[in-house]
């Protein structure tokens, strides 16, 4: 169960983000893509809010300063919303721009005017019917999570954490379960604003590594808080708390009161969407090689 390797040609698309030194002096194009890393900590999620205190809000913040054309909207379409909390490897956006800049201007103009928290990682020219979203083949989640009977501290809000001891085998069999096509109502949101709760589960991949564990989510899209609930529901499985066979009730019942509840979203990042090679977005961020 493990999360599909890009193809060749994303994996050369992204090697080096050479972008940065052959790109042309102007970009010329009606569109582009750009890679967005942020640890999501003080952000009310991706999506903007009358409040401003959004990752889109202060992206569109930054686009606009560096245009340097108050007047001129700069519309931006990102690949998956975010939640409260979680960070992103590779969120992906796309935007028409009004004005003509080189792409690495675009990179370094824009990071000019984001917090320390937040950083465009690439730019990249695309056809004008390329969509961040509609685009994507599917998305990908990491959890890091710490197994210890202590807290975390340096990785504070960096990694979820349990006490309790974990079973790997109960939790891969749990997880088999739950991959394919599938009504995943027991594990959304009430906000959720998705049109459909049948959602494709492709692999989750879970690992150890000393204290820590990888719990690595892949689907053609999730619902809202869809892998912190699959999360609350696998760590009740794996801690002995609940069956295998609880979690297959709990996702043939559609009945989100049924399932455990929503795991915090610390150590939750979103690694981002992937997308036909034709493309050319960079498939292997500087961020998946820091991620522990």
């Amino acid at each position: 169960m493990s999360i599909p390797r890009p193809t060749r040609g994303q994996e050369n698309a992204g090697a080096g983000l050479r972008f940065l030194e052959s790109a042309s002096p102007s970009s010329g194009h009606s569109r582009l893509a750009l890679g967005l890393s942020y640890r999501g900590q003080a952000y009310h999620g991706w999506q903007s809010q009358p409040g401003g205190r959004t990752v889109q809000d202060h992206l569109q913040g930054a686009l606009q300063a560096f245009i340097g054309q108050p007047k001129v909207a700069v519309n931006v379409v990102c690949a998956g919303r975010t939640d409260t909390g979680v960070h992103a490897v590779q969120q992906v956006v796309h935007i028409d721009p009004p004005v003509d800049r080189g792409l690495a201007s675009w990179v370094r103009g824009t990071n000019r005017y984001l917090p320390s928290d937040v950083a465009v990682q690439w730019c990249q020219a695309v056809p004008a019917d390329f969509h961040a979203r509609y685009s994507a083949r599917g998305r990908r989640y990491r959890f890091v999570l710490l197994q210890s009977v202590v807290r975390p501290s340096l990785e504070t809000g960096l990694c979820g954490w349990v006490f309790r001891p974990l079973e790997l085998s109960v939790m891969q069999s749990a997880a088999r379960l739950l991959l394919g096509e599938h009504d995943f109502s027991a594990f959304r949101s009430a906000d959720c604003q998705s049109p459909t709760p049948l959602k494709t589960l492709r692999a989750i991949n879970i690992h150890q590594r000393g204290a820590y564990w990888h719990f690595d989510f892949d689907a053609n899209a999730f619902l809202q808080h869809m892998v912190r609930n699959l999360m609350g529901s696998l760590l009740a499985v794996g801690s002995g708390r609940r069956s295998v066979a609880w979690l297959a009730d709990v996702l043939a019942s559609r009945d989100r009161s049924l399932a455990a509840p929503t795991f915090p979203a610390d150590g939750l990042y979103f690694l981002g969407p992937y997308y036909d090679a034709h493309h050319g977005i960079p498939a292997h961020p500087p961020g998946l090689d820091w991620l522990p």
